[in-house]
């Protein structure tokens, strides 16, 4: 059994130090930092399965909610939040997908964007010619992607007849939208006498 008079001590650079000259305080520093590392990793590979189970149950409650209401489950898109028989635990979970885009392609969209504008929008909605001015102006040298793709609904009022710039900016800004990763974040919440949900703390979102 190793103890601290026998256990060979190294500095950060791995020079052994005899334990003779080891501090008691140094010492008590040395079990604190191994009592509680060994904690903290036994608690985080329990909230990991813990996790990965919490995210199993909500799967199997969405496909039975699904099932039961006719809607084809590979279909799935998006977030889920449910509740139980008496609404005093919520559980969610959120599906949090960043987007970002090929500059090749988005500086495509602009081009197109920019010869629509210069060109004269007729009868154009004032509104939609604000809105391409303020999705293509950047913050600290991006684009707001919510605000680019929110151009993508105005393809039905906007005739491919009369305004082909329009609809080339529209398919080049679909082609250019890129998925890096997605993060998908649990949350279990219990009501209380006040009628509002207090969150319990878990931080999954690392794990």
């Amino acid at each position: 059994m190793t103890t601290m008079a026998t256990k060979i001590w190294k500095d950060e650079t791995g020079i052994s130090i005899p334990a003779n000259r080891i501090t008691k305080s140094e010492k008590s520093r040395e079990r604190a930092a191994d009592k509680l590392l060994k904690k903290a990793q036994h608690l985080n590979q329990k909230l990991g399965e813990f996790k990965s189970e919490f995210a199993a149950t909500v799967a199997e409650v969405y496909d039975e909610v699904m099932a039961e209401n006719g809607v084809d489950i590979r279909e799935r898109k998006g977030n889920f939040t449910f509740y139980n028989f008496d609404r005093s635990i919520k559980l969610e979970t959120d599906v949090n997908e960043r987007i970002d885009f090929d500059d090749a392609l988005i500086a495509v969209a602009k081009e197109h964007f920019d010869n629509f504008l210069s060109n004269g929008t007729g009868n154009v909605d004032e509104m939609i010619r604000e809105l391409i001015l303020d999705a293509f102006s950047t913050s600290r040298g991006k684009l707001d992607a919510k605000k680019v793709l929110g151009l993508l609904k105005y393809r039905s009022r906007i005739p491919e007849n009369k305004y082909q710039e329009f609809h080339l900016a529209l398919n080049a800004i679909e082609k250019a939208i890129r998925r890096p990763d997605s993060k998908t974040y649990h949350r279990i919440s219990l009501r209380n006498e006040e009628g509002k949900y207090d969150s319990i703390d878990l931080n999954f979102s690392s794990i």
